[in-house]
């Protein structure tokens, strides 16, 4: 079973920064897409940005110019740095992946279990 791993929410005041991580443990013969996808109180889950195994970004209009997404192949770990936060960007950041598990035949969708960022003074 592979169970991603999220990490760096937390408080932070308007202006401020923090970065996230998420790691793939397990058996994994490769990852092809991953990304960050967010939920406000009262709203549908979001995409936040992507990135493909070979390092093409794609990213929401509300974050481009203050969010970025890169991963490490080796670790089989994506992050996002956030800067300039603003109280809009509250919410729980999920990660997702799409792995392909070793003795699998296809990729499949996995999700982190979320972890809070609030962006408040």
């Amino acid at each position: 079973q592979v169970q991603l791993v999220e990490s760096g929410g937390g408080l932070v005041q308007p202006g401020g920064s923090l970065r996230l991580s998420c790691a793939a443990p397990g058996s994994i013969f490769g990852i092809n897409t991953m990304g960050w996808y967010r939920q406000a109180p009262g709203k549908e889950r979001e995409l936040v940005a992507t990135i493909t195994s070979g390092g093409s970004t794609n990213y929401a209009d509300s974050v481009k110019g203050r969010f970025t997404i890169s991963r490490d192949n080796a670790k089989n770990t994506v992050y996002l740095q956030m800067d300039s936060l603003q109280p809009e960007d509250t919410g729980v950041y999920y990660c997702n992946a799409l792995i392909l598990r070793v003795g699998a035949r296809v990729a499949l969708p996995y999700w982190g279990q979320g972890t809070q960022v609030t962006v408040s003074s």
